[in-house]
């Protein structure tokens, strides 16, 4: 039991489902709602009774926790859809529609249905829970990603003493998996590979992190550099020595989101460079609010054109990183998020 900021925070053990593999990944998530509920009725607030349930998914496996709190405490719970699992899995092929994805999306339906509201990122992921929202006394309702705001520590990656220094630089920092559709990333720094002053920074880790740093040595690219996962809060640090976040999905995607990594560039006053499936909310949402440039056809040569043309608009455009601010303050702040949540579980 920690004091997190006058919150009470219960660390419940469970089974790892981070840096292993989609096998053990798979079985740890699908124990761990078990593990929780074990560990909870052992901790000291195995007899609290609580006024509503929100949770994240993924992972889509906490409809078996959540419907255990809501019975003990007779409380709603608002679930917060942030990936349509195992849905988008299917769309980029990382799994077929065979068994396994037939197991996962009965998963997914049951935690659904212990849900009494469900939030989702973009207006047009409401087609998908339709026959959801047809129950009584279910709501189905947009909530925005949101971010709060970082305790800034200083960055152990330091630009400077990089072969990158006085370059512009474009920045990726979060996961680097199949859903991200990174490899036209690399292929966009091959394209700059003449330029002395453009370079890409990669930030982070996930199962594709090491090929593509392997396929950037093999092509020889010198204006790329990789690094690990860094603390969330030197993020700011990180950014405020970079000139552009880069958003990648893959193109192969059928759903919608708003990554987060796009918030962090936004509260960090970072223009965006994105490559997104076609018709993705975020394309509108980048265009609408002129925050930067973006590709709905995973073409690389147009993705090279969009780069050009943000580079000369950051150098241009003096407003352009306060606009960016300006749209994180308006729709992704942690306390506007808060309070639409407790309005839904409280009506």
């Amino acid at each position: 039991m920690e004091d997190m900021g006058g919150v009470r925070a219960l660390c419940l053990k469970a089974p790892p489902t981070r840096d292993v593999g989609y096998v053990r990944r798979a079985i740890g998530e699908f124990l761990t709602p078990f593990a929780m509920l074990r560990n909870l009725r052992r901790s000291p607030l195995a007899m609290e009774k609580w006024d509503g349930v929100a949770w994240y998914s993924p992972s889509i496996f906490h409809g078996y926790l959540v419907s255990a709190l809501k019975k003990s405490s007779r409380c709603k719970g608002y679930l917060i859809i942030r990936d349509i699992f195992p849905e988008w899995a299917a769309d980029v092929g990382l799994i077929g529609r065979g068994l396994p994805y037939r197991f996962f999306a009965a998963v997914a339906r049951y935690q659904y249905a212990v849900a009494d509201i469900i939030g989702v990122q973009t207006p047009s992921n409401r087609p998908y829970f339709a026959a959801w929202r047809q129950q009584p006394g279910r709501k189905l309702e947009v909530l925005q990603n949101w971010l709060d705001k970082p305790v800034k520590a200083r960055c152990p990656i330091r630009v400077d003493n990089t072969p990158l220094t006085s370059r512009r630089i474009f920045v990726y920092a979060g996961n680097m998996g199949i859903a991200q559709g990174m490899d036209i990333l690399i292929d966009l720094a091959r394209q700059f590979a003449t330029r002395a002053d453009v370079g890409f920074l990669f930030v982070g880790r996930g199962s594709e992190a090491q090929r593509l740093k392997n396929r950037a040595q093999a092509q020889g690219l010198t204006n790329v550099l990789f690094y690990d996962e860094i603390e969330p809060d030197e993020i700011p640090d990180l950014y405020a020595q970079c000139h552009a976040g880069v958003v990648a999905l893959d193109p192969r995607h059928k759903s919608h989101n708003i990554p987060g990594k796009f918030l962090t560039y936004m509260q960090s006053g970072l223009p965006v460079l994105a490559n997104v499936n076609e018709g993705n909310d975020l394309a509108a949402l980048i265009r609408s609010e002129q925050v930067g440039e973006v590709c709905e056809n995973n073409q690389i040569a147009d993705l090279a054109q969009l780069a050009n043309k943000l580079l000369i608009q950051i150098e241009t455009d003096s407003v352009l990183s306060s606009r960016c601010s300006r749209l994180f303050a308006r729709e992704f702040s942690a306390e506007q998020a808060a309070r639409q949540v407790v309005r839904a579980l409280s009506a």
